[in-house]
């Protein structure tokens, strides 16, 4: 075992520069040395998930410049279950039980935040495992042929990863060990592989795959799924068993049968099929190359298909939406409108800007997509959407910008309010949608203009912000009194001050009521509410009497919204409509974890947009094999 100097102390002195400049940096295995208290601090204080105690084979390397630390390593043992990782490798069961030993997981990786050493993190990691080629062996007597690692996707991008040749092999699915279970946290990682040894694919193949029958349908189920390429968390989440799955090609084809009046020709209506099978499938990636390459057409010609192919998208869209009507019209239902991201990183994307994300709940770089969505006892589903483009995309600086990604010369800046009351409009006037109510979230909910603009004939339930004002009783609208100094008033003004509706929701003498909103399938689902007739503030006056509805969620979150519902209409149709709201969020979270929807890579707008409609035509898609399935069985009961 090697030692090595131990530094009197860790330098906090900022290191900026090209790696050239900084040489030489040495890299040293610590275990069991005076070093390894000085990466256990590094790590434990630095690291973004601290330190534990590693349980089994485990080496940590140290990395210095002058003496000085700069950088932590750690290797242990593999993980059993990496689900992109087993199929990269493409082995068995039997085969990963004898392999495993030799698959190492790089599963600590830091650089002290004060340095800032281009292209050091690439440089280490080629070194560490070539150290880690020698010194594995000599410790634990077995030899690595395969290192894995798991990037956290709202931390870091997987950069150096890629830039050390790592590949990236997909995405955990969110879940972590807890005791002999395992329990969904919904933290998705990237995961990254690097092979060592280059004959590792003959080591594989060279242990006979044991053909076993599964004595758990569950297996049965994933080994159907995987072999018609759907997606399996989305068709498990549907309930299908492993006899319902091989139906669903020849569900898919008659769905998309009447879809094919829209294309003008045979490879058009090919490429447009391909694509949606693409979204439904399991890939990591739902974007133009990944599914070019999954289903052997050509990277190029799906791109010209997405990006200019002269086939009737406005028809496509109207032929959706019938078939949507057809499915979830209800003449109580709700039609939401809600706006939602795409992260971006560069800058060249159609609508791309630095705005307000409400995935991560900040500012971001992003496209933002206004939509409206539809809810009802009989299904949801997405009905149409707008592209948002930030009004400086209008300026002469982007003309160049929004010529190469294609914008068409008539579209002009709305804000987001405006979009969506075109589409509410155009909803309206198509007579698809029935609808008894209107939803929105507080940024369309705050908007006056917006809520005055609907129509005449549905309640909305709209979403608002903490601070607003309203009055709990009418005040009187007065002249204020001249007090013989400066002008004489002329502005009107309420005889006493509205207040905010978080103060509404910490007065004790107005009780929380707990309330059954609607049965869910695990069970009611409960809440406690605050419903209350208030008058709102606008402009400092005040206008119409609406209700107020508070929830308060078990975390002690709270959500308000105003309601202009007549004042005679039962408590429990406005809790419907609060349960009527979800919905779009649901579509928003389905179409984005199982069908890719910001996974978009194209930058011009006809790509975006089509790639939209495309994932919208397979989310309804999902909501007919949802209700053909649950008649049936239903029927059999």
């Amino acid at each position: 075992m090697r030692t090595v100097k131990a530094p009197v102390l860790i330098e906090t002195r900022p290191l900026a520069g090209n790696l050239k400049e900084f040489q030489p940096i040495t890299i040293s295995l610590v275990n069991n040395t005076d070093l390894e208290s000085v990466w256990d601090h590094m790590v434990r204080t630095y690291h973004y998930l601290g330190y534990h105690q590693m349980i089994g084979p485990r080496i940590k390397y140290l990395a210095l410049y002058r003496d000085v630390p700069i950088a932590a390593l750690s290797y242990n043992r593999a993980a059993l279950k990496v689900g992109a990782r087993d199929k990269y490798l493409g082995w068995d069961e039997e085969q990963k039980l004898k392999l495993l030993p030799h698959v190492i997981n790089n599963n600590r990786f830091l650089i002290l935040p004060w340095v800032k050493i281009r292209y050091l993190a690439s440089h280490l990691l080629s070194r560490s495992l070539k150290l880690l080629l020698k010194d594995w062996p000599v410790i634990f007597g077995i030899e690595p042929y395969f290192v894995e690692t798991f990037v956290d996707l709202n931390k870091y991008r997987g950069t150096c990863y890629r830039a050390a040749n790592w590949c990236y092999l997909g995405e955990t699915r969110g879940f972590a060990k807890e005791g002999k279970t395992f329990i969904y946290h919904g933290h998705k990682k990237a995961v990254y592989g690097y092979l060592l040894n280059k004959h590792f694919s003959n080591l594989i193949a060279s242990i006979p795959r044991r053909c076993r029958t599964p004595k758990v349908q569950e297996r049965v189920v994933n080994m159907q799924l995987a072999k018609a390429d759907w997606y399996p968390e989305l068709l498990n989440e549907v309930g299908l068993n492993a006899e319902q799955v091989p139906i669903l090609g020849s569900m898919l084809n008659d769905f998309l049968d009447p879809f094919k009046e829209c294309y003008r020709r045979n490879d058009q209506r090919r490429n447009g099929e391909i694509y949606i099978k693409g979204v439904l499938s399991d890939l990591d990636r739902k974007s133009i190359e990944p599914i070019a390459l999954r289903y052997e057409v050509g990277v190029r010609g799906m791109q010209l298909f997405m990006e200019n192919s002269p086939f009737d998208d406005v028809r496509m869209m109207h032929v959706y939406q019938h078939r949507l009507s057809s499915r979830v019209n209800d003449p109580e239902g709700m039609l939401n409108v809600d706006s939602t991201e795409f992260v971006k990183k560069g800058k060249h994307s159609v609508g791309v800007a630095r705005q307000h994300c409400g995935r991560l709940g900040k500012t971001e770089n992003c496209q933002s997509v206004v939509f409206m969505g539809y809810a009802g006892d009989r299904g949801y589903g997405l009905v149409n959407f707008q592209l948002f483009m930030p009004e400086k995309w209008f300026g002469k600086e982007y003309e160049p910008l929004r010529k190469k990604c294609c914008v068409p010369d008539d579209v002009i800046f709305k804000t987001k309010p405006e979009l969506a009351s075109e589409l509410l409009n155009d909803a309206f006037n198509s007579g698809l949608f029935k609808a008894k109510w209107i939803g929105c979230d507080s940024l369309f909910g705050t908007s006056k203009t917006f809520l005055d603009s609907l129509p005449k004939e549905c309640w909305y339930f709209a979403d608002i912000h903490c601070p607003t004002l309203v009055w709990r009783d009418r005040p009187e609208v007065v002249l204020p009194e001249y007090r013989g100094r400066g002008p004489q008033p002329t502005k009107l003004k309420a005889s006493f001050s509205p207040v905010s509706v978080s103060q509404i929701a910490t007065d004790d003498s107005i009780p929380w009521e707990r309330v059954i909103l609607a049965e869910g399938s695990q069970g009611p689902i409960v809440a406690d509410v605050k419903v209350l007739r208030v008058i709102e503030c606008r402009d400092n006056l005040p206008g119409d009497d609406v209700w107020l509805y508070i929830r308060r969620f078990r975390d002690g979150k709270l959500k308000f919204s105003l309601s202009n519902a007549p004042a005679n209409i039962p408590k429990e149709e406005l809790h419907r409509a609060a349960t009527l709201r979800w919905p779009i969020e649901q579509c928003f979270e389905e179409t984005k974890d199982y069908l890719g929807m910001d996974h978009c890579e194209a930058r011009s707008w006809n790509a975006l947009h089509r790639h939209i409609m495309f994932v919208m035509i397979a989310h309804l898609f999902i909501l007919e094999v949802r209700q053909h399935f649950k008649k049936n069985r239903g029927n059999r009961s």
